[in-house]
């Protein structure tokens, strides 16, 4: 949980760069030269990074804000409505299985403890460990989604023209499978599903893409 804040922008940002710049090269490979695709996935690889990033900074600083409105409000009526907020924290953990005397005893000592933080972590579900931090997802979301695509980018540049398209596809369902295999380890979940589902739907959305370019014979 405590890598969760900058984890899940990470993983996104390097999904996204990976699919979204095989399926562009892909989609341009199907009507286009070399180096048509070249440039196409290096404009790609810019505008998503920074695309991830901004979008990144502006809806965690949207959860942000939210979090402060929440403990601004949570401030308040701990100054001034101490008796009743103490009862909410008691019902709360009366209805999690405490008995109502020992729910009121904890709520009492873990008020003169950290009032806000009790109220914060237990009422309104904020910890410090999940707290919103925009700057740290934009950066590992830029960063990552730069990482992921400059992996087919590679490959695109290294192989031969005549079989870009059969072997980019191929590296690329592999970036993606050890993507979700390292995102899975690295949250501690099972590693064979979050490789499956990564590979999946990137393959899915590359395939998608690849045959719109067939379709139109051009660039999509």
């Amino acid at each position: 949980m405590e890598r969760i804040g900058w984890l899940r922008a990470a993983v996104l940002g390097a999904n996204d760069g990976i699919v979204s710049t095989t399926s562009l090269i892909l989609g341009v490979a199907a009507g286009a030269d070399k180096h048509a695709v070249m440039v196409a996935g290096i404009a790609g690889l810019v505008a998503g990074s920074m695309s991830m990033a901004a979008g990144e900074y502006v809806s965690v600083s949207s959860q942000s804000d939210t979090e402060e409105a929440d403990l601004k409000r949570e401030r308040w009526e701990l100054k001034h409505q101490d008796a009743s907020e103490r009862a909410e924290l008691a019902n709360i953990y009366v209805e999690r299985g405490l008995e109502p005397a020992l729910a009121a005893e904890v709520a009492d000592q873990l008020m003169a403890h950290d009032a806000l933080g009790a109220h914060a972590r237990d009422e309104l579900g904020i910890s410090e460990t999940q707290r919103a931090n925009p700057l740290q997802a934009a950066l590992a979301s830029a960063g990552a989604f730069a990482v992921g695509a400059v992996m087919p980018l590679l490959v695109a540049y290294i192989i031969p023209a005549n079989i870009v398209t059969l072997t980019i596809a191929a590296t690329s369902l592999l970036f993606l499978a050890v993507l979700g295999a390292t995102a899975a380890r690295t949250g501690g979940a099972p590693v064979f599903s979050g490789a499956a589902r990564v590979t999946f739907w990137g393959a899915l959305a590359m395939a998608i893409t690849y045959g719109v370019g067939l379709l139109f014979g051009t660039v999509v």
